[in-house]
């Protein structure tokens, strides 16, 4: 009798504690929502009459009821996207809760007034779910009417040279070539947005004709606020062996994977000219050449998560007035990086195969390398059997102690470990132009500078005691 009891007692207590775990709320942090997509996109043209209805469905996989703390448009107020949850159409909900093992269906609207001209191309939102403290989204993109879809999209052999201005923005989806012969021009002011993974790929020519005032700017197609300095949301700008005559004047590259790569380790390698150009924010590099031949000048390339510049594997190199600033992770929520901004070498070991190649020249001129690393220059192996000529001239990098800098024909009038002082490196209000204390003012050579007179800003450098380093000159 008393095992009997003792059995129904338990058989009683177990029902209890199933039937509490199933109506109780889940508050690890480890329980998350499921979605039946990552996307929801409207690829039709949308008028003032907006858009079909789509759906998608959270599922909560737990073995207890969940809580949705809430779900929220990212642009609130200002987004063009309706959602209704549970029969309600708002823009913000709270303390929504599924059973478990159940779903829930959302529905999304779009509304988008063209207003003609170089209106934005994409209406891009995102829907915001915070649970257990955890953030999820789901990505809401629509197409605008006024805009040029590139899909894929391949400028052929026997196609007519194309030039792109700024009379709508560009939405490149899937990459894009450049064909081998072919030109792409794009003048000043256009605007490039690259979706996830999409990349400009040039076995031709590229023209970039950007101005102080009218930058021509490659980014990612995420357009809310919160992505507007976050790394790695596009693929990079790939120069592919055979591609020749680049020119790249005034433009922003931004927020991607790689700002441009140019070359690769195994072949004869493209050219390229870049002048007044800032390459920022990219989870890799922001110039990544092999064997190839590069003039820049009156560039700033900044914040990048392993280089901001590598020259590899040989090649011909030219940097002048250049702002090789690398505080990567420094003042933001992404990782931290170990590498050097700046490494130059004339061989690379890679799929268990030596790569040598002859470092023509790799020249710095009237340069600035810093960053938030102990060094930041990285000289490779010399491989003896290629040259390996490079020169730092009136610069100021950051090394280690231990850095040699005692040979002149490498190291000329150095600035060694000293603060440029710039106005800002915060992700937020980034602004390399130097402070009134800067010890880069006036220390440059004047025998460069005479080459390269104006700055990024289109000042002067020559109406002072002497140029400054870096891509700006100081004005009082």
């Amino acid at each position: 009798m008393k095992f009997t009891n003792r059995l129904i007692l338990s058989i009683f207590i177990i029902t209890i504690l199933f039937s509490c775990n199933k109506d109780e709320i889940i508050t690890s942090p480890d329980a998350k929502l499921n979605f039946s997509t990552d996307t929801v996109m409207f690829d039709t043209v949308f008028t003032t009459i907006g858009s079909t209805t789509k759906q998608f469905k959270i599922y909560n996989k737990n073995n207890s009821k969940i809580n949705i703390s809430s779900i929220r448009l990212a642009n609130g107020d200002n987004s063009n996207f309706r959602i209704n949850v549970n029969g309600t159409s708002d823009k913000y909900f709270t303390d929504i809760e599924i059973p478990s093992k159940d779903s829930l269906f959302v529905f999304v609207e779009v509304n988008v007034d063209p207003n003609g001209g170089n209106s934005p191309m994409i209406i891009h939102d995102s829907i915001v779910f915070i649970t257990n403290g955890n953030t999820q989204d789901i990505d809401l993109v629509a197409f605008g009417q006024d805009a040029h879809l590139i899909t894929g999209q391949i400028i052929p052999v026997n196609a007519n040279d194309t030039v792109w201005t700024n009379d709508k923005p560009y939405l490149i989806y899937n990459s894009m070539l450049v064909d081998s012969l072919k030109t792409l021009t794009i003048e000043a002011g256009a605007k490039l947005y690259f979706h996830k993974n999409s990349n400009l790929l040039v076995k031709g020519t590229l023209i970039v004709n950007g101005t102080l005032d009218e930058p021509v700017v490659f980014q990612g197609d995420r357009l809310e606020d919160l992505y507007k300095n976050i790394p790695g949301q596009w693929g990079a700008i790939a120069l592919i062996p055979g591609s020749q005559g680049n020119k790249i004047n005034y433009a922003i590259i931004k927020n991607g994977v790689l700002g441009i790569q140019v070359g690769e380790y195994d072949k004869l390698s493209p050219d390229l000219t870049i002048t007044n150009t800032k390459i920022l924010n990219m989870t890799f590099g922001g110039i990544y050449a092999f064997n190839s031949t590069i003039n820049a000048s009156n560039n700033i390339i900044a914040n990048c998560g392993y280089y901001a510049v590598s020259l590899l594997v040989g090649g011909s190199y030219d940097f002048n007035h250049c702002t090789i600033a690398n505080y990567y992770g420094s003042y933001s929520s992404y990782s931290s990086r170990t590498e050097p901004s700046l490494v130059i070498s004339n061989n690379i070991f890679t799929n268990n195969t030596l790569y040598p190649g002859n470092i023509v020249k790799a020249n710095f001129g009237n340069c600035i390398i810093y960053g938030n690393n102990t060094n930041e220059i990285g000289i490779g192996e010399k491989n003896a059997s290629t040259a390996f000529n490079y020169k730092f001239d009136h610069c100021l990098i950051k090394v280690d102690n231990e850095f040699d800098i005692s040979d002149t024909s490498h190291y000329l009038n150095i600035l060694k470990n000293k603060d440029p002082e710039f106005l800002s490196v915060y992700n937020d209000s980034l602004d390399f132009q130097l402070d009134s204390v800067s010890p880069a003012i006036d220390f440059g050579s004047k025998e460069i500078a005479e080459k390269f007179p104006l700055d990024y800003n289109q000042q002067s450098r020559l109406n002072d005691a002497g140029p400054d380093l870096g891509a700006y000159e100081r004005i009082e």
